[in-house]
């Protein structure tokens, strides 16, 4: 009997993710220092492996460094959101159809109860949407076996999670969200590339269309003051 490959998980890797969530959560919060010794105090490790995961997320595009002054979140800007999802919009739709027809019944199964957990937390407002909306989308893009697709896009959902809480800021959006999911879901479980190409590639230029409104003006607000970190 073939062993099973073993998951090898460093302190490295599980803080990259806690560190990840911290800041697509807002608690750090962007263009402000990360001050490591307490950030590490905090999370109760040593420097060492709190830098390599700062390091990886800098890879990730969450985090930029700068000589003599350290890491710092990256801000949120009207031009990286233009990028971010016109790279989806060039993946998502056709990696959607695609894996329609590759889904077998436990993928199905799985998109169905993912999608009924994001409802049940955007409803409640809980901070477990961010999360549930990749999880979703990547739901209904990884069947079928498309690995590099599939690691391409999942690093875009989570550049474009602080975009997509963001939009759901305001009153009703998630409602809206919640319609065009389920429209998108229906459609690829009834295996129906056309329509899912169309409908999820609609979803996407429709929070891209308020991020546009709502960055810009953003951007014409007078900075206000910084918190210290």
């Amino acid at each position: 009997m073939a062993a099973s490959p073993l998951e090898v998980r460093t302190l490295s890797d599980r803080l990259m993710e806690v560190v990840r969530d911290m800041i697509l959560s807002g608690v750090i919060e962007p263009d402000v220092p990360i001050r490591q010794d307490a950030l590490a105090g905090e999370l109760k490790v040593s420097k060492i492996p709190l830098r390599e995961a700062l390091v990886r997320l800098e890879q990730d595009g969450l985090v930029v460094s700068h000589a003599n002054r350290g890491f710092f979140v990256r801000g949120m800007s009207a031009g990286e959101a233009e990028e971010v999802y016109d790279l989806r919009l060039k993946l998502e739709p056709d990696a959607a159809a695609q894996a329609c027809l590759a889904a077998d019944d436990a993928e199905r199964e799985a998109a169905r109860r993912i999608l009924a957990e994001l409802d049940a937390a955007a409803a409640a407002g809980l901070p477990s949407v961010g999360p549930l909306n990749r999880a979703f989308h990547m739901s209904l893009t990884q069947p079928g076996g498309r690995v590099l697709t599939a690691e391409i896009t999942a690093r875009l959902h989570v550049m474009a999670d602080r975009y997509v809480r963001k939009h759901l800021e305001h009153k009703g959006r998630h409602l809206t969200a919640e319609t065009e999911h389920h429209d998108i879901l229906q459609a690829w479980l009834d295996r129906d590339p056309k329509a899912v190409r169309k409908l999820v590639a609609a979803h996407l230029e429709h929070t891209l269309r308020d991020l546009r409104e709502e960055l810009s003006l953003t951007a014409e607000k007078p900075a206000g003051r910084r918190r210290a970190s």
